[in-house]
Formats: structure tokens, C-alpha cells, sequence
């Protein structure tokens, strides 16, 4: 079997979908690998290593795409290149399948297996493919580095002979896999650390990593299975920012991580909000590219609001893309092994299987994800 790896399209997206020794590994498993050239460069991986690890080296992409049983990326492929890929192959990426209804149709109409990686099972068992997690944990790393670099200020408490500096108040808001990764950073970095989460459940776990937890009274909340909050009601929505609007002009920093999943991001940081913080202080959006967590963002900028940056870059992974690349590469790998027949040397497309039956969304000429068939018509 086939397996392609093109390079990423997207202007300056670094990280590659597999490193080398996990080509390796693929190699060892029966499978034909086919990289593009240049593939690792931003990551600092050299096509050398690639070959070294039993992979070909080819520089014509169609060729790659053309001929591969099944293709490997990060991101969703545009449209157009649909038609390049192999009638019936299995093709593996981000999707945004709720949002991508001709990407999904065209993957229909040639027959592709297409598998959502925004789509595989939150169960302890997928775990080691769960790409949204583990760049989401990078991904709140980086934020709060990158608000450190704007701040004019340091984050810890420092006593020195000149006097004491106070540390910085850090307020996160969206305590999920990145939000506690950025309560951790922060910490680590000597800052005071504040978060919140509609869901109370996690409140444990704000304080484990040493941040305290704000309490606002919003009626019942709740997770869903998935463990992704469930949207509020306007009432309660108007409750939540309420409730952090004193937190919010306090802080030095707010970092922003609420997203629902498949939908426009809640704003949940209001131009009052933002003029009603000091000079200097500094804003990170997560959820600036899928509509943004605070009114001012710009997609894909950082933007100074009356004398608050407010940062909205996005891509976040990116930032460290040598770890990201080799955190999302084992999440390919582990999501391939998965359904690997050892025996036919093969990737078994088995609905059976509870995490690919999860993120299967095309196959056959139908789609066959039941959430993803009920939007497209």
C-alpha cells in the first residue's frame, strides 16, 4: 500500500504530518512511503533523513497524490486537488467537516475514504491519536510565551534592592486541554493565576495546577460526552460576563480558549471589557481564525485597542512546529496502526472499530458520518 505525505500548502505552516521515524516505522509495517521533497524543512527535518528512514523522496507532488492509496496531512486540501487524489483512496487530515460542505461533497463524489482527524472519539482508548489535544496543549503553551513577549512587565515577583515587583495576574478563560496548559505555563512562570470554565467539574483541576478558580453562578452547566462545555443560553451567557468583568480589569494578561465545537467561537471579552483594562495589558485569542473570543480581534494579527494588544495570530502549534509535528505525526501513525491488517499489508476501513467509525466521514460515494450527512444536502 501507497502511503503519500504532500508538503503544506498554507503560507508559513512549518510543521509536516510525519517525521522519520515514523515513516519509519510505516516502512517496517509493509507500507510504500512517498514524501515530497522539502517535506520536514520548516520542522528541521532534511529529505536525507527521510530516505534514511526508507522513504522516497519525490519532488513531483500530482505524482504523489495521483498514485497514493492513502494521503497524510495536516490540513484540509483545497477543493481543487480533490480531483488529483487516486478514485477510492483514504485520504487523513483536518476536515472541518461541519463548515466544508463542497470539500465533503467532493470527497463523496470521487469515492474517497476521508477521515476527519477533528472528529476521532474523546474515549481513553484514542487517546494517542487525538491530534486536537495534543496541539491544543502546545497551543497553550505558546500563548502564554507570546503574551509574555508583549507585556511590559515580567510575570514572577521579584525582591531585589531596588524594591519589589508584584507578579503579573494571568485570568484564562476555557480551563479544556489548553487552557490548563496555559494555567501551568503561567504558574511555572511565576504569575498569579486566575481561570475560569463553565463546567465547575474542572475547577480540581485549576487548582491542582495552582491557579484559583473564579466562581460565577450560571445555573446548571455540564459537559457533553466528549467532555467539550455545553453552549450556554443567553441568560447565561450574559451571567458569565458579568461575572468576569472585574477579574478582566485586573489582569495583565487574559487568554481566551472557548470554542464550540463545529460553530462560530462565543465572545466572551466585550469592547467595555477591553477599555476597561490597563495600558500595556495584553489579550491572547485562541479562537481568533474560527471567529474569535473577543471583540477587537483580527484573524491572523496582532492589533493594538487602546493600548491593549490584543493577539489573534492563531495557527499556535506552529509556533514550536518541531515537537507539534512530532506530536501530530504519532497521532497520524497510532490512527494508521490502527486499522492496519498486518496480514494484507493493508489500512482495513472497518466500521466496527468504535474510534474509525467515529471520524469516517466520506466512503464509498456516501457520506457516511450520520452528523455530517444531516448538514449537507
Amino acid at each position: 500500500m501507497l502511503i503519500g505525505i504532500p508538503k503544506e500548502l498554507a503560507a508559513g505552516e512549518d510543521r509536516v504530518a510525519i517525521i522519520p521515524s515514523d515513516a519509519k516505522k510505516l516502512v517496517r509495517a509493509g507500507a510504500t512511503v512517498q514524501i515530497e521533497a522539502g517535506l520536514g524543512a520548516g520542522s528541521g527535518y532534511a529529505d536525507q533523513e527521510y530516505t534514511d528512514a526508507g522513504a522516497e523522496v519525490i519532488a513531483d507532488r500530482s505524482a504523489i497524490l495521483s498514485a497514493a492509496d492513502i494521503v497524510l496531512r495536516i490540513r484540509k486540501p483545497d477543493v481543487g486537488e480533490v480531483a488529483q487524489l487516486k478514485q477510492g483512496c483514504i485520504h487523513i487530515s483536518y476536515l472541518d467537516p461541519f463548515n466544508e460542505h463542497d470539500l465533503i461533497k467532493a470527497f463523496r463524489d470521487r469515492g474517497i475514504t476521508a477521515i476527519s482527524m477533528e472528529m476521532i472519539p474523546r474515549s481513553t482508548r484514542s487517546q494517542k491519536m487525538d491530534a486536537l489535544s495534543s496541539q491544543a496543549s502546545l497551543a497553550g503553551y505558546v500563548m502564554v510565551l507570546l503574551a509574555a513577549t508583549k507585556l511590559p512587565r515580567i510575570l514572577p515577583m521579584m525582591m531585589t534592592p531596588a524594591g519589589t515587583l508584584k507578579p503579573a495576574t494571568v485570568f484564562v478563560i476555557g480551563a479544556g486541554v489548553a487552557g490548563l496548559q496555559a494555567i501551568a505555563t503561567a504558574k511555572r512562570l511565576g504569575a498569579k493565576v486566575v481561570a475560569f470554565d463553565t463546567r465547575p467539574v474542572v475547577a480540581e483541576q485549576v487548582q491542582s495546577l495552582g491557579g484559583k478558580f473564579l466562581e460565577i453562578d450560571l445555573g446548571e452547566t455540564g459537559q457533553t460526552k466528549d467532555g467539550y462545555a455545553v453552549e450556554l443560553t443567553e441568560e447565561q451567557r450574559q451571567l458569565q460576563l458579568e461575572g468576569q468583568k472585574k477579574q478582566i480589569a485586573e489582569s495583565d494578561i487574559v487568554i481566551t480558549t472557548a470554542q464550540v465545537f463545529g460553530r462560530k467561537a462565543p465572545v466572551v471579552v466585550t469592547k467595555d471589557m477591553v477599555a476597561a483594562m490597563k495600558p500595556g495589558s495584553v489579550i491572547v485569542d485562541m479562537a481568533a481564525e474560527s471567529g474569535g473570543n473577543v471583540e477587537g480581534t483580527v484573524a491572523g494579527e496582532t492589533v493594538d485597542v487602546d493600548g491593549v494588544t490584543i493577539i489573534g495570530t492563531g495557527n499556535w502549534p506552529n509556533y514550536v512546529s518541531r515537537d507539534a509535528s512530532q506530536m501530530y505525526s504519532s497521532n497520524l501513525f497510532n490512527l494508521v496502526d490502527e486499522g492496519w491488517d498486518q496480514e494484507g499489508k493493508a489500512f482495513k476501513v472497518d466500521f466496527d472499530n468504535d474510534i474509525l467509525q467515529g471520524c469516517i466521514i466520506t466512503h464509498g460515494g456516501e457520506i457516511v458520518n450520520d452528523t455530517i450527512k444531516n448538514l449537507i444536502k
